[in-house]
């Protein structure tokens, strides 16, 4: 049997100074607010994080859907900072660490909503959108009516970068994801002689606004998204 189409039914964007005046969906704020959390955990998120909570409480109001959040890098700065002291003896704290982990966000954001359904994080080496693309399918498959997945990354702190570091750019995108309604989403073979880099939030943000193709090197695949 052929599985039914994956479809975009609703996103939201955030990348600071690249706010488009007709794209409502699109925030350019350079401190996003955070509403969505409350005063005293919304003092634990970053930047991202506190656009990432906005975004979900927009996608999924109810907070009744599965949560797929993907970072390639995380928060950086607090793993750097965390190492830095265990190299002059001193003490890790646990909430840092706390906050430092892939699904630090999405837990913050659960406590913060009453979201007691699944929620996963992902690292991908750089096929995360791929990766979310395909966990998603496996929860609409099981029965899921739609699946928000976000996607967002910060720059990799200047000690940690290496010589084949790609530069990244501080931004995040979220989805909601069904089988039923939205604009049909088609993967494609990679085929093209043009270069593709590992897709990054603001790659993904470029295509949802029709801007630029997207395609994951990795897995040798393209994405295509209807009118």
């Amino acid at each position: 049997m052929t599985p039914p189409p994956l479809t975009l039914e609703e996103w939201r964007a955030w990348w600071p100074g690249q706010a488009r005046p007709d794209e409502p969906r699109l925030s350019g704020e350079a401190h996003p607010a955070g509403k969505a959390v409350p005063a005293m955990l919304r003092r634990r998120l970053n930047l991202p994080g506190r656009a990432v909570s906005d975004m979900l409480d927009a996608l999924d109001p109810e907070a009744s859907r599965v949560l797929v959040h993907a970072s390639r890098h995380g928060d950086g700065e607090r793993t750097l900072q965390m190492l830095e002291a265990l190299t002059d003896g001193q003490p890790v704290s646990p909430t840092r660490f706390g906050l430092s982990v892939h699904n630090a966000i999405l837990g913050v954001h659960s406590i913060a909503s009453g979201n007691r359904r699944p929620q996963q994080a992902l690292a991908a080496s750089g096929a995360e959108l791929a990766a979310l693309f395909s966990e998603a399918r496996g929860y609409l498959a099981a029965g899921e009516r739609s699946v928000v997945v976000v996607f967002s990354d910060v720059p990799v702190p200047e000690r940690f970068r290496g010589a084949g570091t790609a530069e990244v750019e501080l931004a995040a995108v979220a989805m909601r994801l069904g089988t039923a309604t939205g604009r049909v989403i088609t993967p494609e073979p990679l085929t093209a002689a043009a270069p593709c880099r590992a897709p990054q939030p603001t790659d993904v943000i470029r295509w949802l606004l029709g801007e630029a193709p997207l395609c994951c090197p990795g897995r040798r695949l393209s994405w295509r998204l209807a009118p």
